[in-house]
C-alpha cells in the first residue's frame, strides 16, 4: 500500500493538470465526508446539522454530476473518436502522445470541442427521431423537448449509482456508435479503396493557427450553414421516415415503429367512403366518448397532467427476433451512411479542385467542404426540377431565368459579403493582432491569403452576432432588412450601398491609411531605417489604440452628459407638464365653449 500511494503521488506530481485532479478528488472526499456526517448527524437526531450538511452534500453533488456531464464526458467521447479516427489520417498514438505533451491545455481543449459537437449533433438526431417514430419507441434515451425534463432536479433526486450506471450507459452507447460510423467505415475503405486514404491535413509549418482556423471554419461555418436549412432537414426527416416505413412493412414492425395512427386513419376514411349517409347517424354513440374521456381524464389525474408520452402498438409474433433484425438492418443503414459521406464529398471535392490545383496536395476541409456544397447542390437542383415538371416547358423556363438572375445576383453577394470582406477583415486582424505577436522585428511576415480569409470568415461571423445583439443601429438593421429578405428577394442594389461598399471602405481605409503613413509620409521625414520597419510594423497596433482610446472616452462622455442630465432633471425640474401655456386665441374662438346650463 506504502509502494501504491508513492506512485499515485509521483503520477499526480508530474501530471500536467494537478490543480485540476486534486480540486475534483478533494470534492469526491469532501462529498465522502458530507454523507458520513449526515449519517452521524441522523443518528444522534440533529436535524439543523443534518439539514446543513444534506444541502452541502446536494451542492457539492451536483457540482460533481455537472462537471462529469459537460467536462469529462465530451472529452471521453473526443479521445475515442481521435484515437478510432487515427488510421484515417495516418497518425499513431505515439503522435498523440507528443502532441499532448508540448500542449496539454489545447489538447485537452480541441477533443472536448469535437466531443461537444459530436454530442450535440447525436442530440440533435435524436429530436429528429422523436417526430418520426412512435412515442415510446425511444423509451431508454432522455426527451430533452419534455416540459418536464429537469436535469438539476434529476441530479438532485436520483442516488450516485443510476447516474454511474446512466453515464456508464452512455459511454457504450456513444462509443459503440463511433465503432460502427468510424472505425469499421474507415477498416472497409482501406480495404476498397487503398490509395484514397489518408486524408491529407498537413499544411505549411509557419502558417499561423492554420489547422484550428479550418477546423473551427468547418464547425462554425459549413455545417450550421448546411443544418440550418429547412430543406436540409427535412431530406433528412423524409429519408429517415422512409427508412422507418420500409423497415417497418419488411419486419411487420410497422405499428411498433410509427403507430397505429395512420392505419387506423385509412380505415376511417375507408369506411366513410363504404357506408351510406345515414349509417355514421346511426352509429353516433355518445357513451364510447363520454367513457374515453373519462378515462383520459382518470390517466391525466394518475400522472399529475404531465403527458403519458406512450402509444399502444401492435405486438406481431417473434417481437424479440423482430427487432434483432431491426438492429441489424439499422446497423448496416449506418454503416452504408457513413461510408457514403466518408467518401463522395471527399472525392468530389479532389475532383473539383484538381481543375485548379492539379496535382497538389489540398487540406481536406476544402475538399471535403467543397464537396459537401456541391452535393447539397445537386440535390437541391433535382428535387426543384421534379416539382416543376408537372407544370410545363414554359413555366420551366421562366422559373430557369428567375432562378438564373437569383443566382448571379447571390454570385455578386457572396463574392462580396462572403469573400472581399473577410479577406480584408482578415487580413487587419492578421497585421493588427498576429504579426505583432508572432513575428520579430529582425523578420520578414509572410501572409496566406487563404488563411486570411478563414479566420476572416470567423471574425465577420462573430461581428455579425455581437451586432444583431447589440443596440439598434444602421448595421443592425441593414443586417435584419437582408435577413428578412432571404435569397429570392435578394436586393443587390440595396445590400451593396448599404452593406457591402460601407463596411469594405471602412476596412479599405484601415489597411491603406497606416500604410501610406509608414510607407510614404514616415521616410520623407528623413527617419533611420530601423525607425521605418518599427512604424512599418507597430502602426496597425498603434492606431488601433488610439481609436479603441478614442471610442472609450467618446463612450465615456456620452456616458457623462447622461448622467449630468439625469441628475439636473432630478434637482430642478418640477413636473413634465408644460404650465403658463394658452392656445391661441384663433383657434380658440373657432370653437365655442360649451353651456353647461344648457346640458
Amino acid at each position: 500500500w506504502r509502494s501504491l500511494f508513492c506512485r499515485s503521488m509521483c503520477f499526480g506530481s508530474s501530471s500536467h493538470f494537478e490543480g485540476l485532479i486534486t480540486t475534483i478528488v478533494g470534492y469526491v472526499l469532501l462529498a465522502m465526508t458530507l454523507i458520513l456526517c449526515h449519517g452521524l448527524a441522523a443518528l444522534v437526531r440533529f436535524q439543523r446539522s443534518r439539514r446543513l450538511l444534506g444541502v452541502c452534500y446536494i451542492v457539492v453533488k451536483v457540482s460533481l454530476l455537472v462537471v462529469v456531464e459537460i467536462g469529462v464526458f465530451p472529452l471521453i467521447c473526443g479521445w475515442w473518436l481521435d484515437i478510432c479516427s487515427l488510421e484515417m489520417f495516418d497518425a499513431s498514438l505515439k503522435d498523440r502522445e507528443l502532441s499532448f505533451k508540448s500542449a496539454p491545455g489545447t489538447t485537452m481543449f480541441l477533443h472536448w470541442l469535437v466531443g461537444m459537437v459530436y454530442v450535440f449533433y447525436f442530440a440533435s438526431f435524436i429530436l429528429l427521431l422523436r417526430e418520426v417514430l412512435r412515442p415510446g419507441v425511444l423509451w431508454f434515451l432522455r426527451n430533452l423537448n419534455d416540459p418536464d425534463f429537469n436535469p438539476v432536479q434529476e441530479m438532485i433526486h436520483l442516488p450516485i449509482y443510476r447516474h454511474l450506471r446512466r453515464f456508464i450507459l452512455s459511454v457504450v452507447v456513444f462509443g459503440s456508435i463511433v465503432l460502427l460510423m468510424l472505425w469499421l467505415p474507415i477498416r472497409l475503405i482501406k480495404v476498397m479503396l487503398p490509395t484514397f486514404l489518408p486524408y491529407n491535413v498537413m499544411l505549411y509549418s509557419d502558417a499561423p493557427v492554420s489547422e484550428l482556423s479550418l477546423e473551427l471554419l468547418l464547425l462554425q461555418v459549413v455545417l450550421p450553414a448546411l443544418l440550418e436549412q429547412g430543406h436540409t432537414r427535412q431530406w433528412l426527416k423524409g429519408l429517415v421516415r422512409a427508412w422507418t416505413v420500409s423497415a417497418g412493412y419488411l419486419l411487420d414492425l410497422h405499428s411498433y415503429l410509427l403507430g397505429e395512427q395512420e392505419d387506423n386513419e385509412a380505415n376511417q376514411a375507408a369506411n366513410n367512403n363504404n357506408n351510406p349517409p345515414n349509417a355514421h347517424q346511426n352509429n353516433n354513440n355518445p357513451a364510447p366518448a363520454v367513457g374515453e374521456g373519462l378515462h383520459a381524464a382518470h390517466q391525466a389525474i394518475l400522472q399529475q397532467g404531465g403527458p403519458v408520452g406512450f402509444q399502444p402498438y401492435h405486438r406481431p409474433l417473434r417481437f424479440p427476433f423482430r427487432i434483432v433484425l431491426l438492429i441489424i438492418f439499422m446497423c448496416i443503414t449506418l454503416l452504408l451512411a457513413s461510408l457514403v459521406c466518408l467518401t463522395l464529398p471527399v472525392f468530389t471535392g479532389r475532383w473539383l479542385m484538381s481543375f485548379w490545383t492539379g496535382s497538389s496536395k489540398i487540406h481536406e476541409l476544402y475538399t471535403a467542404a467543397c464537396g459537401l456544397y456541391v452535393c447539397w447542390l445537386s440535390v437541391r437542383g433535382i428535387t426543384v426540377l421534379l416539382a416543376w415538371m408537372p407544370q410545363g416547358r414554359i413555366v420551366i423556363m421562366r422559373k430557369v431565368q428567375e432562378w438564373t438572375l437569383m443566382i448571379l445576383k447571390t454570385l455578386v453577394v457572396a463574392l462580396l459579403v462572403a469573400g472581399v470582406i473577410p479577406l480584408l477583415l482578415g487580413l487587419l486582424f492578421e497585421l493588427v493582432i498576429v504579426a505583432p505577436l508572432r513575428v520579430p522585428l529582425d523578420q520578414t511576415p509572410l501572409f496566406y491569403p487563404w488563411q486570411d480569409w478563414a479566420l476572416g470568415v470567423l471574425h465577420a461571423k462573430i461581428i455579425a452576432a455581437i451586432t444583431l445583439m447589440g443596440p439598434q443601429w444602421w448595421l443592425k438593421a441593414v443586417i435584419e432588412q437582408v435577413y428578412a429578405n432571404g435569397i429570392r428577394n435578394i436586393d443587390l442594389q440595396f445590400i451593396i450601398r448599404r452593406l457591402a461598399a460601407p463596411v469594405i471602405t471602412v476596412l479599405l481605409l484601415s489597411l491603406c491609411v497606416p500604410y501610406v503613413i509608414a510607407a510614404g509620409v514616415v521616410p520623407a521625414v528623413g527617419v533611420t531605417a530601423e525607425m521605418e520597419i518599427l512604424m512599418q510594423r507597430r502602426i496597425y497596433p498603434f492606431l488601433l489604440m488610439i481609436v479603441s482610446l478614442v471610442g472609450i472616452l467618446s463612450f465615456q462622455i456620452r456616458q457623462f452628459k447622461r448622467l449630468y442630465e439625469h441628475i439636473k432633471n432630478d434637482k430642478y425640474l418640477v413636473g413634465q407638464r408644460l404650465v403658463n401655456y394658452e392656445r391661441k386665441s384663433g383657434r380658440a374662438s373657432s370653437v365655442p365653449p360649451s353651456d353647461p346650463i344648457a346640458e
